[in-house]
C-alpha cells in the first residue's frame, strides 16, 4: 500500500491510498472554486441520562441522491468534477465537505473503496479489501494522535434502507470528540469482568461460540464470524479476532490479510440471503484513544435491518424509546441462515 497526500480547493486533505507498493503519479489539482464550508458543531449533553447529542445543522444542505453521472465521489472529469479529481484511483480518503464533526471539535472523513460507480464492497477483491483495511488502520493511527479525539469509529452504511443518499461504495471515519455510550457500557463490562475473572468477556465469548459452533457463520485462522447469542437485529455478526488488540493499527499483515476474506465471505452470504443487495452498517469498534485501552477488544459488526425478503426491522417504542430490543428472528436461526447461503464470487 502506498499514500500519497494531496489538497482540494477548499483546502481539505486527501489521501490516495494504492493498492501496490509504488508511487503512482498523483498531481492533478481541484479545479473547482469552493469556500470553506461554514461547518459548525454544537455538541450538548442531554440532561437526564448525560449522553451527548451532536447538533450539526450545515449538514441540511450535504448532497442528497446525485445522478450517476454526478456522483461527487467518482473520479473527477472536466464536465463534472467531483471531490476526487484524479481520473482513477483505488482508495481514497479525504475530510467530510459536510462534517458531522468541526471546529475543532473530532473529525470526519469519507473512505472511497473503489472509483468503479456501480458495485459494492462486497464484489471487491482481497487485495483492495486489503488496501481498504490499510488505509483504515493509517488513519485511526494519524487521528488517535489528534487532539480532541477519543475514539476512532470507521464504518459504512449501504443501502437506501438505512439512510444512504450517495450510492457510490464508500465508508466514513468518525473521529468522536467523546467516548460514545455504547463503547463506555462495554468498557464498564469488559473492567468489572476483568476484575472478578480475570478475563475479557468478548474473549469469553468468543471462545464459547468457537467450542458450540452453532452461530458461527465462517472461520479464518486468525478471526472467527458469529451471531452474538443476544443480537438485536434480525441479520447480526460480530467479526472477531483470536488475540486481543486495541485497534486496526495493532493488527499484523496475516492478521490483515485473514479479515479481508473473512470479512468478505459474511457480506457475500448477506447478499445472498435474500438473493438481492442487504442494507447494512458494518463498524469497527475500536478502543479509545486515551485510557481503557487494555478493557477493549478490536471487532467488526455487521448488522441489517431486513428482517425478511419483503419485510424491515423498523425501531418503535421499545428500541427507540426504551432501548430494549425484541428481535422476530432468534439468533441461531440467523446464523443458519448465513452458513445455507450460497455466496458469490
Amino acid at each position: 500500500m502506498n499514500r500519497t497526500d494531496r489538497t482540494l480547493a477548499d483546502g481539505r486533505r486527501i489521501r490516495y491510498y494504492d493498492d501496490g507498493p509504488d508511487p503512482r503519479p498523483r498531481n492533478r489539482e481541484d479545479p473547482r472554486d469552493l469556500t470553506p464550508t461554514a461547518a459548525v458543531t454544537d455538541i450538548r449533553h442531554d440532561p437526564l441520562t448525560g449522553e451527548p447529542v451532536v447538533i450539526a445543522a450545515h449538514r441540511q444542505d450535504r448532497t442528497h441522491k446525485p445522478a450517476a453521472d454526478h456522483c461527487p465521489l467518482c473520479p473527477g472529469r472536466p464536465d463534472a468534477p467531483g471531490e476526487i479529481p484524479e481520473p482513477h484511483y483505488d482508495v481514497v480518503v479525504f475530510e467530510n465537505r459536510f462534517p458531522a464533526f468541526a471546529g475543532g471539535q473530532g473529525r470526519a472523513e469519507v473512505v472511497c473503496f473503489t472509483d468503479e460507480h456501480d458495485t459494492s464492497f462486497a464484489e471487491l477483491s482481497p487485495t483492495r479489501v486489503r488496501t481498504v483495511l490499510d488505509a483504515l488502520a493509517d488513519r485511526t493511527a494519524e487521528l488517535s494522535g489528534t487532539d480532541g479525539v477519543r475514539q476512532v469509529f470507521p464504518f459504512e452504511n449501504r443501502g437506501e434502507e438505512i439512510g444512504v443518499t450517495l450510492h457510490h461504495p464508500h465508508g466514513q471515519i468518525y473521529g468522536y470528540p467523546f467516548v460514545p455510550p455504547r463503547t463506555a457500557r462495554m468498557l464498564e463490562h469488559a473492567r468489572a469482568r476483568l476484575t472478578s475473572h480475570g478475563t475479557h468477556p468478548l474473549g469469553d465469548l468468543l471462545a464459547a461460540e468457537r467450542a458450540d459452533g452453532t452461530r458461527v457463520v465462517t472461520r479464518g485462522r486468525h478471526w472467527t464470524a458469529f451471531v452474538p447469542p443476544a443480537a438485536r437485529w434480525p441479520v447480526q455478526v460480530l467479526i472477531v479476532p483470536h488475540r486481543r488488540v486495541a485497534d486496526l493499527s495493532e493488527l499484523t499483515a496475516d492478521e490483515r490479510d485473514d479479515v479481508a476474506g473473512v470479512s468478505l465471505d459474511v457480506l457475500r452470504r448477506c447478499d445472498a440471503l435474500y438473493d438481492r443487495p442487504l442494507p447494512y452498517v458494518a463498524g469497527w469498534h475500536q478502543a479509545p484513544t486515551v485510557g481503557d485501552r487494555e478493557a477493549a477488544w478490536l471487532h467488526l459488526e455487521v448488522f441489517s435491518v431486513r428482517r425478511a425478503a419483503d419485510k424491515l426491522k423498523y425501531l418503535a417504542g421499545s428500541e427507540s424509546g426504551m432501548a430494549v430490543w425484541v428481535n422476530d428472528v432468534t439468533p441461531e436461526r440467523i446464523a443458519e441462515n448465513l452458513r445455507d447461503t450460497r455466496p458469490g464470487r
